[in-house]
């Protein structure tokens, strides 16, 4: 495992620059990858916006 120090700017330019190299095809499974990753972060519960609403069914008449 290799350790640097850089600044922040430093890092994005270097991680942008690592992307561009990619090829189209490469990079396009690199976001896939990321997004599923991303998928995988805890969240806060979500707010159920039907939580304290009610639904009222008819039966059809047959």
């Amino acid at each position: 495992m290799k350790i640097s120090f850089q600044t922040k700017e430093e890092s994005n330019k270097k991680q942008l620059d690592d992307f561009l190299k990619l090829s189209k095809s490469d990079r396009i499974y690199s976001f896939i990858r990321l997004s599923e990753s991303i998928s995988k972060f805890p969240v806060k519960n979500k707010v159920d916006k039907n939580k304290d609403n009610f639904i009222i069914y008819i039966k059809p008449k047959l």
